[in-house]
């Protein structure tokens, strides 16, 4: 007998399982043959709870990311989990996430609000409601301009569970008619002090370097020695010791999106013109000079700024042309796959989402994601640990997960009337290491799902989504 499983009326996790008893870890679905755990994962992530928190407006529109660190307490030493966030006013705050400490005067103790799903009678029928967060009552460090990017780097650890290995923090800024283009170093090894104001958030800055130029987005490459800046005139290799700069791909076509490859050996950059060319870094550069190694002249309709008129470029730099391949709109986000970096994500301005190989990126995209809604907004897309799924906000305000693999399109609901444009998953997830099959069944009902829990930041506001605490029911 072969049953038909009906996602799209979300069958309940325990016909799954009635569903697994028959037929074993393989199960029947619509005439072929799917994963239970697979499924199962599916179905988690298609429910999750998300939670507003107050007075937490216009401080992680620009950048997000969640770090691990030592807090200083008049006890001593504590760790906790902690979000440094950038906003598009130009703010840079840190947030403690973590376990809960007493409240002090300087402090401002952030209360959560169930955001999805809609009903408020019983918010703990639907998990354990998180903790306050807390972030300074004496005010963000005031960036020169927007913050545009946050990234996280430092030894990278042996074990899934440990994020702690996580020394600094590469922040880059927008620049504007009065500021530089800028990027900056946050020291996070050192243990946080418990007021996190103006002044205890200098003392761990180091700039690195400014530039004449408007800085969309950043990376670092996997040793940690070089940062690479896409700009307006293209993208540069930065020396975080020295801050020298050095241009390895130059183009009238403004980079919006960066991403390290193959080791840091190679580099993708999405272009406002909506290509996303592969530029080879190895070779040492003198100069911005020796960046013009080769040229590719290529026409484009830049339809973001109105235009129907084509437009003739010319990229400079070590570029491979075979690698080259075009989206419609303006390049809006990329993103490596960490278990296989072949793969990567990208997605432009029209609402395109597309899977690509590099190894066969001109045969196209190997899957796409539907539903995604964009125009003109830079958006960050974000892969959870496990490489299983994609998150994303869009302009219409809605919140979209899909399957990496399949495309299906796992959640989509709107729960704030701005967009979600910066997106974190967390880095810790207990079950992938877990490869026995009924010692991962225990573990999704004995720890509350699989671990998934993720940040958003937006115009008005912090918001974290959890797929804990709902599963248990459904699984009896």
């Amino acid at each position: 007998m072969e049953m038909d499983l009906c996602w799209e009326t979300c069958v309940r996790a325990s016909k799954l399982l009635q569903v697994r008893e028959l037929y074993g870890n393989v199960i029947p679905f619509k005439k072929r043959k799917r994963n239970f755990k697979e499924e199962f994962r599916k179905i988690q992530v298609s429910q999750p709870v998300v939670w507003k928190y107050s007075e937490t407006d216009k401080i992680a529109d620009g950048a997000l990311e969640k770090i691990h660190v030592d807090v200083q307490t008049p006890e001593g030493l504590t760790e906790t989990d902690a979000l440094l966030t950038g906003g598009a006013n130009g703010s840079l705050s840190f947030v403690e996430v973590g376990k809960v400490r007493p409240h002090f005067d300087y402090e401002v103790k952030c209360m959560p609000d169930r955001a999805w799903p809609f009903i408020k009678e019983n918010q703990a029928e639907y998990g354990t409601i998180p903790g306050p967060i807390r972030r300074s009552a004496r005010g963000s460090l005031r960036m020169g301009s927007d913050v545009s990017c946050i990234k996280l780097f430092g030894k990278q650890s042996t074990t899934i569970e440990n994020d702690s290995s996580i020394r600094d923090a590469l922040v880059s800024n927008l620049g504007s008619e009065t500021s530089r283009g800028s990027l900056s170093i946050v020291k996070l090894i050192e243990p946080l002090d418990l007021d996190w104001s103006f002044p205890a958030t200098h003392r761990r800055m180091r700039d690195v370097a400014s530039f004449n130029c408007t800085i969309w987005t950043a990376d670092c490459n996997f040793n940690w020695s070089r940062a690479v800046i896409g700009t307006n005139l293209g993208a540069a290799l930065v020396d975080l010791e020295t801050g020298d700069a050095s241009w390895v791909c130059r183009s009238k076509s403004d980079v919006f999106a960066l991403q390290f490859i193959h080791s840091g050996n190679a580099l993708l950059c999405g272009l406002r013109d909506g290509a996303i060319v592969t530029v080879d870094v190895r070779e040492k550069r003198e100069g911005s000079s020796a960046a013009l190694i080769s040229h590719i002249p290529y026409s484009s309709s830049d339809k973001t700024l109105g235009s129907s008129s084509r437009q003739v470029f010319e990229l400079f730099g070590n570029i491979y042309p075979s690698y080259t391949v075009k989206m419609p709109s303006s390049i809006s986000c990329l993103v490596s796959l960490q278990f296989d970096d072949h793969y990567f994500l990208a997605s432009s301005m029209d609402g395109s989402v597309k899977l690509y190989d590099h190894r066969l990126i001109q045969r196209g995209a190997v899957q796409s994601y539907e539903g995604h809604v964009n125009s003109r907004t830079r958006i960050q897309l974000a892969v959870d640990p496990s490489d299983k799924f994609v998150m994303s906000g869009g302009e219409d305000c809605k919140l979209r997960i899909w399957s990496i693999k399949t495309g299906e399109l796992l959640f989509e609901d709107k729960f704030s009337n701005s967009v979600p444009s910066t997106v974190c998953w967390h880095r810790a997830e207990r079950l992938l290491g877990v490869q026995d099959e009924t010692q991962w069944y225990k573990e999704c009902i004995h720890q509350q799902g699989y671990g998934l829990k993720a940040w958003l930041g937006s115009h008005k506001g912090l918001f974290y989504m959890d797929w804990s605490g709902i599963y248990s029911d459904a699984l009896m």
